[in-house]
């Protein structure tokens, strides 16, 4: 009963929080493994989600924080929100998504059930509650459309087009707003139109503060200060990481 009020607690409220100059080595891992994240913008109290593949870059010569960049057509919703409102939130997990069946349900296709499914595939299907899973990571921050023809433009562009080397596998690439879409016919998944297009802006998005949570239930709270002494949590907390 204890534990399930701590997790309580620490899920509905930031009394938790612990002032970090650096983001934690299993937020970082996160950012490495995973391949897309959800991109949160909201105006008029009306949210915006798009699923993105991005780039995080710990550190360059345009910012000693770490950084996540994106890009996206200039007239798509999602950047028109983050002009009116640059506060967005973003979640990224290295969980496998897929849904595994049940006794009452067929995978699409007509696979078979699980009844006949043979030790492998069930050993394939259960890696995402063991070695594959570890987090989820909700990320908030503020986001910036760099200066058109900048040369910070042109370098966290060029990082992003390298990093961009999974999409030729044929599931998904990524589509006119600069977010993804399955099943793209193009021989590059977009890349050369959707990242390095004359057109396309860059997002960039500053950290704030981070929330974690495990499969227990687990949750954990950040605040990223670069230059601060992170001796102390936030509200007064215990002791800081």
């Amino acid at each position: 009963m204890d534990q399930i009020s701590l997790n309580h607690e620490a899920s509905a409220g930031d009394t938790h929080k612990q002032l970090v100059t650096s983001l934690p080595p299993e937020v970082v891992q996160c950012l490495e493994n995973a391949r897309f994240l959800h991109l949160a913008t909201c105006t008029d109290n009306q949210p915006h989600v798009s699923l993105m593949n991005y780039t995080y870059i710990p550190s360059s010569q345009y910012s000693s924080a770490p950084v996540i960049v994106m890009t996206t057509n200039p007239s798509s919703k999602k950047t028109n929100n983050l002009v009116v409102n640059p506060n967005v939130s973003l979640l990224v997990h290295d969980w496998v998504s897929h849904r595994p069946p049940t006794q009452g349900r067929r995978m699409s296709g007509g696979s078979p059930g699980p009844e006949s499914r043979s030790s492998l595939a069930s050993l394939l299907l259960n890696l995402n509650t063991s070695a594959i899973s570890s987090i989820s990571a909700t990320i908030n921050g503020t986001a910036e459309l760099v200066a058109r023809g900048s040369a910070e433009e042109e370098f966290y562009r060029s990082q992003h087009l390298e990093n961009n080397t999974f999409d030729s596998e044929g599931g998904v690439a990524f589509n006119a707003a600069g977010g993804l879409t399955p099943n793209n016919t193009r021989e590059d998944g977009g890349r050369e139109c959707f990242v390095a297009g004359e057109e396309v802006r860059v997002i960039l998005v500053h950290i704030k503060d981070i929330r974690t949570s495990d499969w227990k239930g687990s949750v954990k709270d950040w605040v990223l200060v670069p230059d601060a002494n992170p001796a102390s949590t936030v509200n007064g907390g215990g002791a800081g990481l």
